[in-house]
């Protein structure tokens, strides 16, 4: 057959759930037993989502051969239980570059480069690539931001051209807000009216609208989508707040969202099984036992606000893993630099069963988290550092066994024990000032020792896992924190670079170089993850 493409547009505001809404879409029509892949478009002029900040923009996912995205890749990733690479990714930047240095070599053979249709069509040459490379049979598209800004038109255009194209092959779905003023106690549906006749001045009409809101979509609101956004009244899909993600296929699928998009497509009716995304949200909903966690980081702070999406990837690694052990998991964002201001705040970490530090960059809130690996080691608490977590962990130890001031040369170029160096192949791109997609990125292998916590986690000597740092462990220092009870349990073989440390006579503290948040799946538990939650339920 030919491939379908389904479009997945903003309306009222960002955030409002679209990324979850093209997974669920994906999900819905893979357990019907088709392939499907899904694409992220970003507007920013960035290349990639790179050298943005985590606190402005979220998470920063990296697929599997490298690629810096939006979170929304790991979405995709986590619902399609799939790997993508950088080829199901692009941003306004990637795009114009791609233009641009084909204009440069000569490539449009001389002819007047315009913005339309070359941008559009590059666009279309990137979605047709993707399809091909994943041999999907659908491609779910999600287009960021929202209908009527500036950013996103060339994209709308974009998918305008191909629905001309092949009328057959295209669908949209529109995703809106429909707020519930509190002064006002109903649900308004007009701000999604102006929505999708934004959408309609583009050349695109909404095959389905998706209406996101704090409760059910209910008859009367029904009917005004139906009857001022030209759907179908079966084509508004209620999309209310929900206790986990992942109850989102099952509630699209009670309206019959896969049927509508098939009928739209043309496609034939085939079997359907929903029987894992069931019996997932039955064993969400039947978790009893309570685990508490706390994520001790840095990028949680936006205003008054607090941005859980900057972990997004790691928040959902421990309820995977919570999930699985059968446990209900109570996750806590706790900023570091509170322990820098006020140092007796750290006795708050009595009442968690587990620590969990995770990656970061700069020297913002160190000092706070050196303090909570501290606390976690002495008072035998499971620890699970990831990447800067576990650089700064190695830190601490050092710094236990009387190595003063040892740091990290990204913290303090000065110091005079550099437990953390700048890994030789970085050190010209910071002095040129090369930062975009120039780190240790992508999948590597790691050599797990046996015998060791993580190896009794992943119970195999040689494993892949994905990377993003410029840092690595200065070699130089192992044999002292050998000696000081430190296990360095996984190293990388082509280059000797330590990938895993873990602490003696502790119950379970585990730091890695890499970013294991990136591989689990709802249905499979990263084992380091998995191996955290289980010490502690044990601690516990």
């Amino acid at each position: 057959m030919n491939p379908k493409f389904i479009f997945v547009v903003g309306g009222v505001m960002s955030s409002v759930g679209k990324g979850i809404t093209a997974a669920s879409i994906g999900a819905l029509l893979k357990a019907r037993g088709f392939r499907v892949t899904a694409l992220k478009i970003d507007p920013y002029v960035n290349v990639d989502a790179g050298t943005m900040n985590p606190t402005e923009h979220g998470e920063v996912f990296v697929t599997v051969d490298g690629d810096e995205t939006d979170q929304d890749m790991g979405n995709y990733e986590r619902f399609l239980d799939t790997t993508l690479t950088s080829i199901n990714y692009m941003t306004t930047g990637r795009v114009y570059q791609s233009v641009i240095n084909r204009e440069r070599g000569m490539g449009y053979k001389g002819r007047c480069v315009q913005v339309v249709p070359d941008i559009p069509k590059e666009v279309l040459g990137r979605i047709e690539q993707a399809v091909t490379a994943n041999k999907a049979e659908i491609a779910i598209i999600e287009i960021g931001g929202t209908v009527g800004e500036y950013e996103n038109i060339l994209f709308l255009e974009a998918a305008r051209m191909l629905k001309l194209e092949r009328p057959s092959d295209v669908a949209f779905v529109l995703v809106s807000y429909l707020p519930i003023p509190s002064h006002v106690g109903e649900m308004k549906t007009k701000p999604t009216q102006h929505a999708a006749r934004s959408l309609n001045s583009a050349g695109i009409q909404a095959d389905v609208i998706i209406a996101r809101g704090e409760r059910m979509l209910d008859a009367p609101r029904r009917e005004k989508l139906a009857v001022h956004c030209g759907v179908p009244k079966n084509a508004a899909i209620a999309a209310p707040d929900v206790s986990s993600i992942y109850d989102v296929p099952g509630l699209f699928d009670k309206q019959d969202l896969a049927k509508e998009l098939m009928a739209k497509l043309g496609l034939k009716p085939r079997k359907n099984d929903m029987r894992v995304w069931n019996n997932l949200s039955t064993r969400v909903k039947n978790a009893r036992r309570e685990i508490r966690i706390a994520v001790v980081g840095k990028y949680f702070g936006t205003g008054d606000f607090t941005l859980a999406d900057s972990y997004i990837s790691v928040i959902e690694s421990l309820k995977h893993a919570a999930w699985a052990a059968g446990a209900k998991p109570a996750l806590a964002w706790i900023d570091a630099e509170q322990f820098e201001k006020k140092p007796r705040a750290i006795e708050m970490l009595k009442k968690f069963d587990g620590i969990l530090v995770p990656g970061g960059f700069g020297s913002r809130g160190i000092e706070g988290i050196i303090s909570t690996i501290k606390f976690a080691r002495e008072k035998k608490i499971p620890y699970f550092g990831l990447c800067y977590g576990m650089q700064l962990a190695c830190i601490e130890l050092a710094r236990s066994i009387g190595l003063r001031g040892a740091s990290s040369v990204e913290i303090d170029e000065k110091t005079k024990y550099p437990i953390i160096i700048v890994n030789p192949f970085q050190q010209q791109n910071i002095k040129e000032g090369r930062y975009g997609a120039t780190m240790r990125l992508g999948s590597y292998s790691c050599q797990v020792m046996r015998g060791t916590k993580a190896f009794q986690a992943y119970k195999e000597e040689v494993v892949h896992e994905r990377h993003r740092h410029r840092y690595e462990f200065n070699n130089e220092y192992r044999t002292k924190l050998e000696k000081a009870g430190m296990v360095f349990s996984g190293i990388n073989p082509e280059s000797g670079l330590v990938e895993i440390v873990e602490l003696k006579n502790h119950p379970w503290f585990v730091g890695v170089q890499f970013h294991p948040e990136f591989t689990s799946r709802p249905l499979r538990p990263q084992p380091l993850f998995l191996a955290f939650i289980k010490a502690a339920l044990k601690h516990k």
